[in-house]
């Protein structure tokens, strides 16, 4: 038809890599060298070695576009780790020195074993631009499906780089399992080591030890403690005079102080740079209960665990609340406005004459004045009286309400004994991992799409995150109900512990049943304990 434009012919010229020669440009042969290694030195493994230096001089020497530089060939030598491979660590420092092109070896396990060992390699020749062809998977380093290759061994190195690693630590993890003892003592207040290496209690340092626990239970703050011990001459385990807030946390938090040992708290979770962390969750640990002689007794170490776990939590609703605890006096942090959600602050009227009281005031009432908060302020006296009147109330009907905690465990207990969701989902989780093997294993022998390949990989990555943070919420919300059942215990037990009604505030009570009193008016309060439990009090 007239005027209709032809079909255009598009021809894809491949690159070529040229250099000059007595003034003519000639176009650049690759130099090219083998690599062959076999494991053993048996006969029949040493005749396949020979076959291999024979096929790869006359398969080089036959392409005319190659120079052959040499056969680099290790024999009798295992390829998991490269310090006795000589002819390999040649081979290398050649392509480095510039003499090589592309290395040709038979397969990824002639080249290396070692993961680790084989990215090291690739990447540093692949920097120099030096290609690896690996003839049974059909992979060239410098092309984009050497890219993948390197993408998928990447994302399973971490998993073999710990096998590597549980490997050679064999005999350390059978001795966790076995209840033995990795333990240092250095600086380690309150114990030291006898002949045989186990702990044995310092007792000069041990009373240090419980005067730390006794005092956070009693309220005071890791500053406060450690101003304290200071203002007592007392020295640290390192035999310094100055106290840090966090050496005094760290004591609170060792479990070793009630007889119990965690091992592997850190681990190595890059597998090239062996950086470590703490362990949480990442790999197995080993707790080994009842080690040695405890200073302090497990149900003290776990109120102040407690303890901390509702000092850490954000006080109040409103952005700027995020302060330090306060332990100075029994209500400080635990006084929630009703109407902002702020903390009540103490402070004092008419300090200078007879009339002179202690109240409570909204923060945000003080700093912004009532078009932000119209909370009122409420007499201390008040406050005391009327968790006087709360604590009364549950000793007079103790059994009601031991009663009513008990039901409400129940529930909750019985609520998880039929969630399964975490069942399925560790299902779910097994799945994908099965199938990111299997494209894993397609792309490597060429039979998958790299571009489907990538789409897939990304995919099952993203919902394998998302499931595994499910995981962390369900199994973190089964711990809650253990926590939750141990205050109630607690709470049990205060009341069943006092003998008879209160007559007075009492604040060593009041720490150990309120997490926080909510002030609805000036003479309405909603009192919370520990457990999440709400007691209305309307005076």
């Amino acid at each position: 038809m007239a005027g209709q434009a032809k079909k255009k012919v598009v021809e894809v010229i491949p690159t070529k890599a040229y250099e000059q020669a007595n003034g003519e440009v000639v176009v650049k042969k690759k130099r090219v060298c083998a690599y062959c290694r076999v494991s053993t030195s048996n006969e029949e493994q040493l005749e396949s070695y020979e076959n291999q230096v024979s096929y790869y001089t006359n398969y080089i020497q036959s392409k005319s576009e190659w120079n052959y530089v040499d056969i680099y060939a290790d024999e009798g030598i295992s390829g998991t780790g490269t310090k006795n491979r000589t002819e390999f660590l040649r081979m290398i420092k050649d392509a480095k020195e510039g003499k090589i092109d592309l290395i040709l070896t038979k397969s990824i396990s002639r080249f290396a074993r070692n993961t680790m060992d084989l990215l090291k390699y690739v990447r540093e020749l692949k920097e120099r631009g030096v290609a690896v062809l690996f003839e049974k998977e059909n992979i060239n380093t410098l092309e984009s499906s050497g890219e993948v290759f390197l993408t998928i061994f990447s994302s399973i190195a971490q998993d073999e780089s710990r096998n590597i690693s549980e490997n050679s630590r064999w005999g350390i993890v059978k001795g966790f399992k076995d209840g033995k003892v990795l333990c240092n003592t250095t600086r380690f207040l309150g114990y030291d080591k006898d002949e045989n290496g186990e702990l044995i209690i310092n007792e000069k340092e041990a009373e240090i030890v419980r005067r730390i626990f006794n005092e956070y239970l009693e309220g005071k703050s890791f500053v406060g403690i450690a101003k304290g011990l200071e203002k007592d001459n007392i020295l640290t385990a390192a035999g310094n005079k100055k106290w840090w807030d966090s050496t005094v946390a760290g004591i609170l938090a060792n479990e070793k102080y009630c007889g119990t040992l965690l091992q592997q708290k850190t681990i190595t979770i890059d597998f090239l740079s062996h950086k470590r962390v703490k362990n949480k969750g990442i790999d197995k640990q080993y707790m080994i209960e009842d080690n040695h002689e405890p200073i302090i007794s497990k149900e003290i170490f776990n109120k102040v665990k407690e303890e901390r776990e509702r000092r850490s939590v954000k006080v109040g609703n409103m952005p700027d609340d995020r302060v330090k605890y306060s332990n100075k006096y029994p209500f400080s942090s635990k006084v929630i406005c009703g109407d902002c959600g702020s903390v009540f602050r103490r402070r004092t009227w008419n300090s200078n004459n007879t009339s002179k009281k202690n109240v409570w005031q909204c923060k945000t009432y003080i700093q912004k004045g009532k078009a932000v908060c119209t909370a009122k302020s409420v007499d201390e006296k008040v406050l005391e009286n009327a968790f006087v009147d709360v604590f009364n109330k549950l000793k007079e009907d103790s059994e009601g309400f031991v009663e009513t905690l008990a039901k409400n465990i129940e529930k909750i207990l019985l609520k998880r004994a039929e969630n399964t969701d975490l069942i399925e989902t560790d299902r779910s989780i097994q799945e994908l991992k099965e199938e990111l093997k299997g494209i894993i294993k397609l792309q490597t022998k060429g039979q998958m799409d790299e571009e489907v390949y990538n789409e897939e990989y990304s995919r099952i990555s993203n919902e394998l995150e998302s499931l595994r943070q499910d995981k962390s919420k369900i199994e973190t919300g089964n711990e809650s109900i253990e926590q939750y059942k141990e205050r109630v215990d607690e709470i049990i037990k205060v009341v069943k512990e006092q003998e008879g009604l209160l007559t007075e505030f009492d604040d060593k009570i009041f720490n150990a049943l309120i997490d926080r009193i909510e002030v609805l008016e000036s003479t309405h309060f909603v009192f919370v304990l520990r457990n999440g439990m709400r007691i209305e009090k309307i005076i």
